[in-house]
């Protein structure tokens, strides 16, 4: 899933800092996209992390999900008559659909704010984030593409208003999970050490399912300020 700044200032984020940022970030989108899609009793859908890193110091490291999405397996039809289709129950899927995808967009940049508030040993609640300041986390793409969504399936803007803000508390929700967030720790550690150019969706997994099978809290020396 795509991944930018967007800022009214200019903003130095140190090479090291942006790296860890972004993996918090995709880790997030990766682990929603499983866990969160599972936990609503919605069908599985693929999805894999690419990774490039920096061969010399005027390379920038980068990852990214691909894939993921629960609406691109919807046939067309479906998605481009929703307001007009006869059938409830596909009506009811198509939401259930579109609001996941959303959900799991708007993990990503709260998944990084929420490794930068335990970096900074900050408070990290709902009532410090809303939905404009998740682009200053790397958020800029995925609200775009959250708005798409919301502006294509619901016609009122009071009522995509509504809907943004009860989507926005369900995502933070899934990050203030300590299980989910501990998959993502561990996920985002992975995309960090590992030297593997892309992270497919079994590993991910394997990830996750080692993360919620084990009592084992998530430690790391490189990294101590994480906990998990």
């Amino acid at each position: 899933m795509d991944r930018n700044y967007y800022s009214t200032t200019s903003t130095f984020v140190h090479p090291n800092e942006f790296n860890w940022r972004t993996a918090f970030h995709e880790a997030g989108h990766a682990a929603a996209i499983h866990l969160g899609n599972r936990q609503k009793q919605l069908p599985p859908v693929f999805f894999e992390i690419h990774i490039k890193r920096p061969n010399n110091a005027y390379d920038d490291f980068f990852a990214k999900v691909i894939d993921g999405n629960l609406i691109q397996n919807l046939p067309i039809a479906v998605v481009e008559s929703f307001t007009e289709l006869p059938d409830t129950h596909q009506q009811h899927a198509c939401q259930r659909a579109y609001e996941a995808d959303v959900v799991n967009l708007l993990v990503g940049p709260l998944a990084e704010a929420k490794y930068v508030s335990i970096r900074d040993d900050e408070v990290f609640n709902i009532n410090l984030i809303n939905f404009n300041a998740l682009h200053n986390y790397g958020g800029y793409s995925d609200l775009e593409k959250a708005l798409s969504y919301l502006d294509h399936f619901i016609a009122s803007k009071v009522q995509r208003e509504e809907k943004m803000q009860e989507l926005l508390l369900q995502a933070f929700g899934f990050i203030d999970n300590r299980r989910h967030w501990k998959c993502i720790l561990n996920l985002a550690h992975y995309i960090l050490e590992s030297q593997q150019e892309i992270i497919s969706c079994d590993e991910a997994i394997g990830i996750f399912d080692r993360c919620l099978t084990t009592n084992t809290p998530f430690r790391s020396v490189r990294y101590p300020f994480l906990f998990g």
